[in-house]
This record gives C-alpha cells, sequence and structure tokens, in this order.
C-alpha cells in the first residue's frame, strides 16, 4: 500500500474528531473525538515510520497511547465528578461555572 492512502486515512479521521469536538455538548462525546484525533496522528506516526523502514514512529505512537490512556482516565475522573454534583455533563453548562 501507498504512504497517500494513510494519510489520507488519517486525514479524514482527524477531521471527523475535530468535527466532534466543535459540534458535540456531551463531554463523553468529546473526549471520544479527542481519541478520534489522537488515533490518526498514531496513523500518521506509524504511516511514516513504515515509509521511513525505522521503528522511531512507533516508539513515539507507543508515547501517544501512553498519554491518551492517561487523559482518558482523568477525563473521565473529571466527567463522574461534574455528573455527580450537577446531574447533567452538557458543556455549554458547565461554562457557567466560570465565576
Amino acid at each position: 500500500m501507498y504512504l497517500n492512502q494513510f494519510l489520507l486515512l488519517a486525514a479524514i479521521i482527524f477531521c471527523l474528531g475535530v468535527y466532534g469536538v466543535l459540534a458535540r455538548k456531551n463531554a463523553v462525546l468529546v473526549l471520544m473525538s479527542i481519541e478520534l484525533m489522537l488515533n490518526a496522528v498514531n496513523i500518521n506516526l506509524i504511516a511514516f515510520g513504515a515509509f521511513r523502514n525505522n521503528v522511531i514512529g512507533q516508539v513515539f505512537s507507543l508515547f501517544v497511547i501512553a498519554i491518551a490512556a492517561a487523559e482518558v482516565g482523568v477525563g473521565l475522573a473529571i466527567v463522574l465528578l461534574i455528573f455527580r454534583n450537577r446531574a447533567d455533563i452538557d458543556l455549554d453548562e458547565l461554562a457557567q461555572m466560570k465565576g
């Protein structure tokens, strides 16, 4: 397979993730969209690593996966605390908590 096919797939997945972050009001769906964007980055890293015949892309991809796991853990803990206190995880309602 060619490199541009992987890059096109990653671009489509990344655009879907950006749309999900911008269009969704539910915090869990926003976290899922961020995961989509990180997966698109992983596809790019692995594709470029395979294209250059080295494993640096795979190593960086493992770091991104570890950071994504930590982000999900912290993000879901915050969402659960907000749901426990407010009984709603709508992001528009959370903007009122700024003051």
